[in-house]
């Protein structure tokens, strides 16, 4: 298996994107082929990692797949790069709420036996920093903490006060990053501004990280812990499992992209391909029609709301996209796809796909689901248990014309949610599908169900 290591915080905010964004970089300007993962379902971080490392950014979260597979995954996005970052999610112990370790970075170390780096915010602080590390290291004796680096140091004064406070646990400092605001990345109601709306910027951002992080951490060090992480025996998992049907080969399903839907899966996206389909990129911002012999379309989440005006400007599109839906063509979309379907967003005209009106509001809906297919689709089969996830401010009235698309269960609780007409399945819940493999095959099928979109 990979070298690999897991930075981890002692909270959000810690400043684990910073560094794991920026050893990625910097493993990269020494000429390694590095490999990013962010454990959780979080889709902003890992389009920061791809920028950094050149390969796609990936997730592992146990909850989403099952704990079975994130070391499948992990070989497989793994594959071909000399060493892996994992970032983690939250602080090192924080998982599913009440459920234990579960999806925690500290549980996906565990299932990984990889080395963790706990990065720790030293603003405020001086030998308090022992306290809060020989807490995070003896916490679990399976956790491996076997390093520390600083973030936000005042000074180098303030590096020796730390350092020596650290120093009788025997866990090593490998880096201390000063209070730098131009590292600083902007930030949104849900987190970090995507990297699809910012390309750019980010890239100049990075470039200063990885800069940062070779000046200031043992990268020597870093690749040493990497390279100490056991063999573990097993095979990856594979999108290809099954022969795609001939039949598909060519069928073209087109995906939408750019700064407004930049929220996917890469393993969603690799299991279509593997089932014959050729995806073809969407910028609802800025192409007015759909792809040629276009079978399917995949709306994906984002932020339209930040968009809402030029979203519905591109009433070509739109007009499009109402038609595609009405011939009975397949469309799935998740969260920001299911605003975009609406007949309106905060008052800007949509696609019109659903009766259902779509508003931003200042409550965040956030969490792991448990799901249900609350009715027949031809992507998802009435009765097909998934589990995914919400994270949003928005609300849509109910559409008088769908059914629902999901039964969930929220801390025990039943509730409908989301909806289905005809083809179209538009919901708040995110699905990582790895552990449903069927569901890529389904949608190129059905995809495919149109002869004049085949070959």
């Amino acid at each position: 298996m990979t070298a690999r290591l897991v930075i981890a915080g002692t909270s959000s905010g810690a400043g684990k994107t910073t560094v794991a964004t920026g050893l990625l970089a910097a493993l990269a300007a020494r000429g390694l082929t590095p490999a990013g993962f962010k454990v959780g379902p979080d889709f902003i971080d890992p389009s920061y990692h791809a920028l950094a490392s050149g390969r796609p950014g990936r997730n592992l979260d146990a909850f989403l797949s099952g704990p079975e597979l994130i070391a499948p995954l992990f070989r497989h996005g793994s594959h071909g790069a000399d060493i892996a970052v994992v970032e983690g999610v939250m602080g090192l112990y924080d998982g599913a709420s009440g459920r234990g370790e579960l999806a925690s970075t500290a549980h996906v170390a565990k299932l990984l036996q990889a080395p963790v780096v706990l990065v720790v915010d030293a603003a405020a602080m001086a030998r308090s920093v022992a306290a809060i590390v020989h807490g995070y290291s003896t916490f679990d004796p399976d956790v491996n903490v076997a390093g520390v680096i600083l973030n936000r140091v005042g000074s180098s004064f303030h590096v020796d006060l730390l350092r020596e406070a650290l120093e009788p646990l025997g866990v090593p400092v490998l880096g201390a990053l000063h209070r730098d605001e131009q590292l600083a990345t902007p930030e949104r109601h849900l987190g970090l501004v995507p990297v699809a709306e910012r390309e750019g910027r980010a890239r100049t951002t990075i470039d200063r990280l990885g800069e940062t992080i070779a000046a200031t951490c043992d990268l020597d060090a870093l690749v040493r812990l990497a390279r100490s992480a056991p063999a573990i025996a097993g095979e990856p998992w594979r999108p290809d499992e099954h022969e795609p049907n001939p039949e598909y080969a060519g069928v073209r399903i087109a995906v939408a992209r750019g700064p407004a839907f930049s929220f996917h899966y890469e393993e969603n996206l690799e299991l279509l391909r593997a089932a014959g389909a050729e995806l073809v990129d969407l910028d609802p911002l800025t192409d007015d029609e759909l792809p040629p012999r276009c079978g399917g379309l995949i709306l994906a989440g984002g932020f339209p709301e930040a968009f809402g005006a030029e979203l519905s400007a591109n009433w070509s599109l739109r007009s499009e996209i109402a038609a595609f839906a009405r011939r009975g063509r397949p469309v799935l979309a998740e969260c920001g796809g299911l605003l975009y379907l609406a007949r309106e967003l905060d008052g800007h005209p949509m696609c019109e796909v659903l009766d259902a009106t779509a508003r931003m509001g200042d409550r965040l809906t956030l969490g792991y689901r448990e799901a249900t297919a609350a009715c027949d689709h031809v992507v998802w089969a009435a009765g097909t248990k998934v589990r995914g996830h919400e994270f949003h401010y928005s609300r849509v009235e109910p559409s008088t014309s769908a059914q629902p698309a999901w039964d969930l269960t929220v801390r025990g609780v039943q509730r409908p949610e989301g909806h289905v007409a005809g083809s179209v399945h538009a919901s708040y819940l995110h699905t990582h599908w790895a552990a449903t493999p069927q569901v890529g095959a389904r949608m190129v099928a059905a995809a495919a169900s149109d002869p004049a979109v085949v070959g």
